[in-house]
């Protein structure tokens, strides 16, 4: 437990202060709508946050259980008229209370291989989905699973593993097909290698057909979302150094990710670091360059080529949280998607609402996940679409393995994923 004197710090006490408790957040947060407890809804944490810094509350356990309750997917930031950064606010916290809250020895070894040891070493990430492909394969998954008690049943919604061959990384540089039109940086990721190596590989593709070259520089493993979302922000200072170095070596080129949580991560990036930090700055001038795919890509659609697929539809698209929330990105992959040919759209009920992924909050809270994803099925059930379009790595799984569950045949696929396969030259 943290000491009187250290709770001062433990939130940010200034922007808990701009809360107004007026309750607009409550019906649109995912925790509040499954419990109805106040604490579970992003007025009833700051509220939590403000006791604690206040010292009328302990630090304790409970209060770092319902921190971590919280999926960080705010949408209470899109609706709160005061402007709340509530985003900020739960980082800084989870950050304070990986020093202040005494976790499980077996729980502190598991964050330290995880976050200090795995994702940001593209070795150990290989064997890793090696390790998980032989698994799936022998079916000891289902063993592990099992040996994992409530939250081994995350590692059963994990997509199959491709063979190392599929999972080929992206190389230094993919040219423009055709005539030169730009330079782009591109983010390979950690988890995407391994996941879904064919939507990175969708990108460079679709990006070359429309005239971008593109540059993935070979030692970017992680950009440190993961850390920054988890409490470990030194982890995502030093992951964010290391990146923004190696895109500063492509001048001032855009950076375009397909990952929404990673872009939202990396266009705030700077507030990782103290304004008198020199990587403060150079942080912010990085952000100014990250575009999200369909960001970067919808502009060249317009006055290029219109992409083509026969792909049965309907269509929906469900916006990822960092995307539409985080990054204000809502109208740009509609008009991607408005852009190709053989794309019928159908609205999809409560598209802005959290699908439950979160990142790694699918395998540490695989019930609390998927009981926020239940209403989203129902609504895709209810929308009558065939196909259902995503920009987040974290999403297109949850969407895959809920609708595995179900026993759903609607195909979920990368924007990016449409874009190429429309672009190819072979496309009809």
């Amino acid at each position: 437990m943290a000491s009187v004197s250290t709770r001062e710090g433990l939130v940010d006490y200034a922007k808990s202060l701009d809360c107004i408790h007026c309750g607009l957040c409550l019906q649109f947060c995912p925790t509040f709508r499954l419990t109805g407890a106040e604490a579970s809804s992003p007025r009833g944490r700051i509220h939590l946050m403000r006791a604690v810094a206040e010292d009328r509350l302990a630090p304790d356990a409970t209060f770092a259980e319902e921190m971590d309750f919280c999926l960080l997917c705010r949408h209470c930031e899109s609706v709160c008229p005061a402007g709340v950064e509530f985003g900020q606010m739960m980082e800084y916290t989870r950050g304070n209370l990986t020093a202040a809250v005494e976790r499980k020895p077996l729980a502190r070894l598991a964050r330290w291989v995880g976050f200090r040891r795995v994702l940001p070493s593209r070795l150990a990430l290989r064997l890793l989905g090696s390790l998980l492909r032989l698994a799936q394969v022998t079916g000891l998954i289902k063993l592990a699973a099992k040996l994992g008690g409530r939250r081994g049943a995350g590692l059963l919604d994990l997509p199959a593993i491709p063979p190392l061959p599929s999972r080929r990384l992206l190389p230094a540089v993919t040219p423009a097909r055709g005539g030169k039109r730009a330079s782009a940086g591109v983010l390979e990721g950690c988890v995407m290698p391994e996941l879904f190596s064919r939507v990175n590989r969708a990108t460079v593709q679709s990006l070359a057909a429309l005239g971008v070259e593109s540059h993935a520089p070979p030692g970017v493993v992680c950009c440190g979302s993961l850390h920054a979302h988890n409490g470990d922000l030194d982890g995502a200072r030093e992951l964010a150094r290391k990146m923004i170095a190696a895109y500063e070596s492509l001048g001032d080129a855009p950076v375009v990710v397909n990952s929404a949580g990673c872009g939202a991560h990396m266009k705030e990036c700077h507030h990782l670091f103290d304004e008198s930090d020199p990587w403060h700055e150079r942080a912010k001038a990085f952000a100014g360059r990250v575009r999200d795919y369909a960001e970067f890509v919808a502009p060249l659609l317009a006055d290029g080529p219109a992409p083509r697929v026969s792909l049965a539809g309907p269509f929906a698209w469900d916006d990822p949280c960092h995307l539409c929330h985080a990054q204000g990105v809502r109208a740009e992959p509609r008009a991607v998607l408005a852009r190709i040919e053989g794309v019928e759209a159908v609205p999809l009920e409560g598209s802005e609402s959290c699908c439950g992924s979160a990142g790694i909050y699918s395998l540490l809270r695989p019930e609390d996940s998927r009981a926020v994803f239940e209403p989203k099925r129902e609504a895709l059930e209810r929308s009558g679409a065939r196909v259902l379009v995503t920009a987040n790595p974290g999403c297109q799984l949850q969407w895959e393995s809920g609708l595995r569950r179900a026993g759903s045949d609607v195909r979920v696929v990368h924007l990016a994923e449409l874009v190429a396969a429309g672009l190819r030259p072979d496309a009809e």
